[in-house]
C-alpha cells in the first residue's frame, strides 16, 4: 500500500470538508447522488467514447497502482544480472538456461532467451528495445485516459450546473427554494474540479511516473545481456548498470 498517496487523498478531501465546516456549511449539501452521476457518468462515457478497449481496460487495471505500487528494485535486478555474467564467464551462456523456466516476467523470459540462442548484443538490443518502447507507449497511453478524464471533468461538471440551474428556473414560482436550489446546483461544478484536480489528474502523473521506473528496470536488463553477450567482465557490468540508480 502506498500509504503517501493515500495521505494525499483524504489530506485533499479533509481540507475541503474541513474548510465547508469552518465557513458554517453542511457537509449533507456536498453530498448529492445526481450530482455525482452527471460527472462521473459522463466523465466516464467520454473516455470510453475517445478510447480503443484494450487502452480503456489496461487504464482502469493500472489505477491500483497508485495506492498498490508495483514492487521494482533496480538493485536487486542489477545483482542478479551480474550474477548471470560470473555464471557466464565461468561456465558459457548455456548456464544461464534454467533460468528462463524460472523467471515470472515475460520480458526476462525473452531477453534470456536471446542471449542463450547465442545473439550478438546488438541483435539483443534491437529486438529488445523494440519490445521495450511498444510497452511504454500501450502503458504511456493507458495512464493518459485519467489525464483525459481530468479534462473532461469540470466541463461536464459545468454542464451538470446548468442543468442543476434548469431545474431551479422550473421553481420561480417557489421563491423560498430558490437559494437551495441554485447551492445544489453548482454542486456539478465542485465535483467536476474536485476530481479532475484531486483524483484524476493525480492519478495520471503517478501512473507515469510509474511507468517510467518500470521502463528503466527494462533499459537496465536490456544493457546488462547486452554486455553479457559482448563478454565483459561482472565487475563492468555491475559498475555501468549502477549508472541507472540515482
Amino acid at each position: 500500500m502506498d500509504k503517501l498517496s493515500l495521505a494525499g487523498l483524504l489530506l485533499g478531501l479533509g481540507g475541503i470538508l474541513g474548510g465547508q465546516l469552518l465557513e458554517g456549511g453542511e457537509l449533507s449539501i456536498l453530498f448529492q447522488g445526481a450530482a455525482f452521476l452527471i460527472v462521473f457518468g459522463g466523465t466516464l462515457g467520454a473516455v470510453m467514447l475517445q478510447s480503443p478497449l484494450n487502452i480503456f481496460l489496461s487504464g482502469i487495471k493500472m489505477s491500483r497502482w497508485v495506492f498498490i505500487t508495483p514492487k521494482l528494485s533496480p538493485q536487486k535486478l542489477i545483482y542478479q544480472i551480474t550474477a548471470w555474467s560470473k555464471q557466464a564467464r565461468k561456465d558459457g551462456i548455456l548456464i544461464l538456461e534454467p533460468h528462463i523456466a524460472r523467471s515470472s516476467d515475460l520480458f526476462v523470459k525473452k531477453g534470456l532467451q536471446l542471449l542463450v540462442d547465442g545473439n550478438s548484443a546488438e541483435k539483443i538490443r534491437e529486438v529488445l528495445e523494440v519490445d521495450n518502447h511498444t510497452y511504454e507507449q500501450l502503458r504511456f497511453q493507458s495512464a493518459r485516459i485519467w489525464e483525459s478524464a481530468a479534462g473532461y471533468a469540470p466541463t461536464i461538471g459545468i454542464l451538470g450546473a446548468v442543468l442543476g440551474l434548469i431545474h431551479v428556473m422550473q421553481s420561480l414560482s417557489e421563491p423560498s427554494k430558490l437559494g437551495a436550489g441554485i447551492a445544489v446546483a453548482f454542486i456539478s461544478t465542485i465535483y467536476g474540479v474536485g476530481l479532475a484536480n484531486l483524483v484524476f489528474l493525480p492519478m495520471a502523473n503517478k501512473l507515469k511516473m510509474l511507468i517510467l521506473q518500470q521502463v528503466v528496470m527494462r533499459e537496465i536488463l536490456v544493457d546488462g545481456l547486452a554486455a553479457i553477450a559482448s563478454g565483459e567482465s561482472s565487475r563492468f557490468i555491475e559498475s555501468k548498470l549502477q549508472g541507472f540508480i540515482p
